[in-house]
């Protein structure tokens, strides 16, 4: 793994989470997820040191740091096979739109436990009917009296059971113009009315999945982020400035989890003989998709790191193409990685004492969320290459 674009602060971050996830590791994870339990060691270890909020701002507790900071500490955890998936969600997402848009009483409230790993959010903008097509939104708020009522359903939203609150995305009329726009609301968990409902997964992760119903849910003004004085096209940029930290970070968990297979396929193939004493690395079947699978990790970092810096740097434009591009090349990256490695482990690729087989399921993960590789070419199509949409 090359850092020589990396400053030597950002070095040293690396080496840090790196030995913090390496005194957890694979099977501290993988245990945990097979008890359905959450790694609440890890996630408390990380807050206390400050990686969780690293990018959250300073004067609330946080690294003032950027999504760049952030990102090597979820694939650094990823490479050592303790990756936390709530990173991209609480910190990235939810700290992230909160610490831009939010009203000071709401930042006062929720980051400084999002910084310190004591609170945690989810996020929850996916619906049964509309997939990826945010614009079919049907979640929807309207005014009553000095509250909000929110009705609507949403999910594969991860970790609600272990969160304070979960970030929703929904509709309000706009007084001024009659339409409907986005809006951004935070739902503490025992809300009345906010119900959640576990959705049986194959996939074996701690983080679960639900679907949610919000019944009538009655919330107090200061719910919506931002304030009712925070303007019409609010929500909208809200969103938007969540969504491409969340991209970036899918990339930095892609990536973590690609390096970490392939970390465990290299050793076994620098030991494994079968044949005239000689490892199997030294045979090029094994030897060249192996270095295939390290050189492609390491160009989708390359572009995980110029959407970082470009958000970071306020470009949200820029940042949102190079994180599309980014979360593509990391998952595709994953996906070939994981798969090589339990091939050229042969039967132990799949045995649970090289813990690899589980991965197969996660990295076709990567490919599907947080936005599927489909939609993403459809962006590019036509957002870069300024081709007719198809839908």
């Amino acid at each position: 793994m090359s850092t020589v674009l990396e400053s030597e602060e950002h070095q040293a971050l690396r080496a840090a989470v790196a030995a913090l996830g390496k005194r957890y590791g694979r099977e501290y994870s993988t245990a945990l997820a097979r008890k359905g339990e959450h790694p609440r060691e890890l996630w408390a270890e990380a807050g206390k040191l400050g990686y969780l909020g690293v990018n959250l701002p300073e004067e609330y507790g946080g690294g003032g740091g950027g999504i760049t900071e952030l990102s090597v500490v979820l694939e650094e955890l990823g490479a050592a096979g303790s990756p936390l998936l709530m990173m991209v969600v609480s910190p990235a997402i939810c700290g992230t739109v909160i610490a831009r848009f939010g009203t000071e009483a709401q930042k006062q409230k929720w980051l400084p436990g999002l910084s310190d790993g004591t609170k945690c959010m989810s996020f929850g903008i996916t619906e049964p009917d509309a997939g990826s097509n945010s614009h079919r939104i049907t979640t929807t708020a309207r005014r009553d009296g000095e509250e909000w009522v929110l009705s609507g359903r949403k999910v594969f939203i991860s970790g609600v059971d272990i969160s304070d609150a979960t970030l929703i995305v929904g509709r309000t009329e706009d007084a001024r113009t009659g339409s409907l726009k986005p809006c951004l609301f935070i739902v503490p968990r025992d809300t009345p009315g906010f119900e959640r409902t576990e959705i049986d997964m194959e996939l074996h992760a701690a983080e679960k999945q639900f679907e949610l119903v919000l019944e009538d849910v009655r919330l107090p003004a200061d719910a919506l982020v931002g304030g009712d004085t925070s303007g019409a096209d609010a929500g909208l940029l809200q969103l938007f400035a969540g969504l491409n930290p969340e991209r970036i970070m899918g990339a930095a968990f892609a990536i973590g989890m690609g390096r970490y297979a392939l970390e465990q396929a290299v050793e076994y193939a620098k030991t494994r003989t079968v044949w005239k004493g000689a490892p199997i690395g030294s045979h090029q079947a094994i030897a060249h998709p192996l270095a295939q699978a390290h050189i492609e990790l390491e160009l989708a970092r390359l572009m995980m790191q110029k959407a970082a810096k470009l958000y970071d740097d306020g470009d949200d434009a820029g940042a949102g193409e190079a994180a599309n591009m980014a979360k593509y090349a990391a998952a595709e990256a994953c996906v070939k990685a994981v798969d090589q490695a339990v091939h050229t482990l042969g039967g132990n690729g799949l045995t649970r004492e090289y813990g690899l087989a589980s991965l197969v399921t996660a990295a076709r993960v990567s490919r599907i969320a947080p936005v599927s590789r489909e939609m993403i070419l459809n962006y590019v199509s036509h957002q870069t290459l300024g081709l007719p949409k198809s839908y």
